[in-house]
């Protein structure tokens, strides 16, 4: 039997040579393991819990019902992941906390879904983990477990190969340039690319300027990055950046960053001014470097055989509110981070600028092995036409 969801807690591969029903759906390329979750986000605010073994078990019943095996264990699996997901009712999971900008554009993309059909049909979001880490989500989503979620681009390179070209160091010079690349062609060809693996891109999502963050020392050059063991997303791609840059990529899920920062399991972390200040990673990380050495964006999926039980109008309905939902993203977005930034440097943290053209020149050789790709090749060139 698949043993993809075989646990709550641990996460047990197909294999890769396996006749099973994961056989076909993960690549060929090599995934990097993920780490025992030790514990959700400590920073995580109230709010209606979710019966996670039911998420679960319903996903394991998905892939028995694809490989045809299911029996009467099965079928209890299936219906119990009906009574968490209802009809007229679409999940949706973040791991970021209730107020992060990302739930809240979830939460309103819901209720113009539920404004628009009087009620007929509404989502119900989980934020904070409760359903998991990101990459649990995603499969959760593809085997119809979960209708949506909401995941990084990092955390989707191993296994959805196109997101890499908005995850490359340094392919964007700013905000407004991501901006301007998602909403054009590039966003649309990645958004596209979802739908031959079981999901449907419905939007994607500002994610800020990815920054290194520590508690041993400032940094400034490369160099000053040497022997520390920073956490990366499970990405091939980060893995290799910090390798290149002289430190010690540890990859852990975004839930197990601050106990791992507070027992010193790990040095240091990168990510945005947001995340840094609501998963209160200031509070054991007191030194932040100004790299912007990563743009990579969110993602909004839906899971495609939801998405195929819906009827046209809702269908239209969807995509319509998931496309609206972005500029309001964006405007929480913007708040967020200067609130963000200001809150932790009035906390005692300080920005250290550091030396961009070095960083950019051991980032360089990364960015043309992966042009070795034409998929990725053409999506970078839509990316630096509209720069």
């Amino acid at each position: 039997m698949c043993t993809t969801f075989a646990s709550a807690r641990s996460r047990a591969w197909c294999s890769r040579d396996a006749e099973s029903c994961c056989a076909g759906l993960f690549p060929r390329k090599k995934r990097l393991p993920l780490r025992r979750e030790r514990g959700r986000s400590h920073a995580w605010k109230g709010g209606p819990l979710i019966n996670r073994r039911a998420v679960l078990l319903g996903a394991s019943a998905a892939c028995a019902r694809v490989a045809g095996l299911v029996g009467a264990a099965g079928a209890s699996a299936g219906a119990a992941a009906a009574q968490v997901n209802p009809a007229g009712v679409l999940t949706a999971s973040d791991v970021h906390v209730s107020d992060y900008p990302t739930v809240q554009a979830l939460r309103w993309m819901g209720d113009m879904i539920s404004r628009e059909t009087g009620g007929e049909l509404s989502m119900r979001v989980y934020h904070s983990g409760q359903l998991g880490r990101e990459n649990d989500t995603v499969d959760l989503a593809r085997f119809g477990a979960l209708d949506i979620t909401r995941i990084n681009f990092a955390s989707l390179n191993n296994t959805f190969p196109a997101t890499e070209a908005m995850s490359l160091p340094y392919v964007f010079d700013s905000t407004e340039h991501m901006r301007r690349a998602v909403d054009g062609a590039a966003g649309k060809a990645i958004l596209d690319a979802f739908e031959k693996r079981g999901l449907i891109g419905l939007a994607i999502y500002d994610s800020g300027a990815r920054c290194f963050y520590n508690h041993s020392r400032a940094v400034r050059e490369p160099g000053d990055l040497k022997g520390l063991k920073i956490r990366v997303p499970p990405s091939d791609m980060f893995v290799g950046l910090i390798r290149a840059l002289g430190a010690n990529p540890t990859p852990l899920s975004y839930g197990e960053i601050f106990s791992a920062l507070q027992t010193k399991l790990i040095d240091g972390a990168e990510n945005n001014w947001t995340t840094f200040q609501t998963s209160r990673h200031f509070e054991v990380a007191r030194f932040w470097s100004q790299s912007e050495h990563s743009y990579s964006p969110e993602a909004v999926l839906m899971s495609k055989r939801r998405f195929q039980k819906l009827t046209g109008r809702q269908q239209e309905l969807v995509r319509t509110a998931a496309a609206q939902s972005v500029p309001y993203m964006r405007t929480l977005w913007d708040s967020s981070e200067a609130q963000a930034r200001a809150a932790v440097e009035k906390a005692g943290i300080r920005a250290t600028p550091v030396n961009r053209a070095a960083f950019q020149k051991v980032a360089a050789p990364i960015v043309e092995s992966y042009m070795k790709d034409p998929q990725l090749q053409r999506i970078y060139q839509e990316i630096r036409a509209v720069a």
